[in-house]
């Protein structure tokens, strides 16, 4: 009991508008070595199928860092399995480079009105911050079909603007960040380092079964602490 009541003044201290109680469900602080891209905790990588088996992640002091191998043909995908409809996800991330950026991607693979279960995403890099709802936006397969055709409808065109939204701040690189993502509904707000930089509402984001996160890295990345909360 002691134990979860501390863990409850600290979900507090990071998130002064999340609700009263969460469970924690997962929690990673990297504190070993892996073989190749046998990560460990539950998670899997895309690396066989997209980089020819080539490594792309690597446990290195306590951190777990991902960097897009030359033979890749898509962003590096770092996958962990959860369940919650409303809740939390918090990290500390790095970016090294101006170029680089971080996804946090929500997903549920058995959603088949969408590519590959995706639900909604945030998108870190050194100058913004951006939000998408992919459920009702560009992975709905409807709309998706339509752009790969070029016969996008003014009404689908309006969708689409309105699934997405950039917020102006700087994430300097090659310093620490503390990130907390938190999912209410339809809407999702994002906090890092304590300020909160974006709040958006979507439809897609209330999704009742968010099954799989999936950490997508296009450049490279650094992550630390990653921690999932349910609410009660």
């Amino acid at each position: 009991m002691r134990n979860f009541a501390i863990t409850l003044l600290l979900l507090t201290s990071l998130s002064p508008h999340s609700p009263a109680e969460r469970e924690l469900i997962f929690s990673d602080d990297f504190e070993r070595n892996e073989s190749q891209e046998e990560i460990g905790r539950g998670w899997t990588t895309a690396s066989e199928t997209r980089a020819q088996g080539n490594k792309q992640v690597d446990l290195k002091d306590g951190t777990m860092r991902i960097f897009l191998h030359p033979v890749a043909d898509h962003a590096v995908s770092v996958r962990q399995a959860m369940n919650l409809r409303d809740g939390a996800v918090g990290m500390k991330f790095k970016l090294e480079n101006p170029k680089d950026e971080l996804g946090i991607n929500f997903a549920d693979l058995k959603e088949k009105s969408v590519w590959a279960g995706h639900l909604f995403k945030v998108v870190i890099n050194e100058k913004s911050v951006s939000v998408t709802d992919l459920k009702t936006g560009v992975m709905n397969l409807t709309i998706r079909d339509a752009r790969r055709a070029d016969k996008l409808s003014p009404e689908q065109e309006e969708v689409l603007k309105k699934a997405s939204q950039r917020f102006t701040h700087r994430s300097e690189t090659n310093e620490w960040h503390d990130l907390l993502i938190e999912i209410k509904g339809e809407a999702i707000t994002v906090t890092i380092d304590g300020q909160e930089v974006a709040t958006f509402s979507s439809a897609g984001i209330a999704h009742p079964t968010k099954t799989l996160l999936r950490l997508s890295v296009p450049h490279q990345a650094v992550v630390d602490e990653v921690k999932i909360w349910r609410d009660l």
